[in-house]
């Protein structure tokens, strides 16, 4: 499985942005996509995640409320819309996947990575 995450920037404070994660190769439709994120100098950190069959989202306390994970099965791409950013969001979003039957918010349950796409929160 091979991911390409696009749509980072650079937004104000209470902005959105939509990042995008295009899958290929194998098939994925046992898996479980995630996003996660790494800021400077802090351990990479879970985000959210959705089963590409099933379409069950999981979210960090962080995240509920104001992100949303969704997969377009057509398009073979998962989204993460994040509303109401604040300045700790900023952070290296990745997309990862890894097959069904692992905790989601785990690191070690994925196991094909994104290239990271940079979000930052500033005024």
């Amino acid at each position: 499985v091979q991911l390409q995450a696009s749509g980072g920037g650079s937004v104000q404070p209470g902005g959105a942005l939509r990042l995008s994660c295009a899958v290929s190769g194998g098939s994925f439709s046992n898996y479980v996509m995630g996003w996660f994120r790494q800021a400077p100098g802090k351990e990479r950190e879970f985000v959210a995640a959705i089963s590409w069959s099933s379409d069950s989202p999981f979210y960090s306390d962080s995240a509920k409320g104001r992100f949303t994970i969704a997969r377009d099965m057509s398009k073979n791409t998962v989204y993460l819309q994040m509303n109401r950013l604040r300045p700790e969001d900023t952070a290296v979003y990745y997309c990862a996947a890894g097959p069904h039957g692992n905790i989601v918010s785990t690191i070690t349950s994925y196991d094909s990575w994104g290239q990271g796409t940079q979000v930052t929160v500033s005024s």
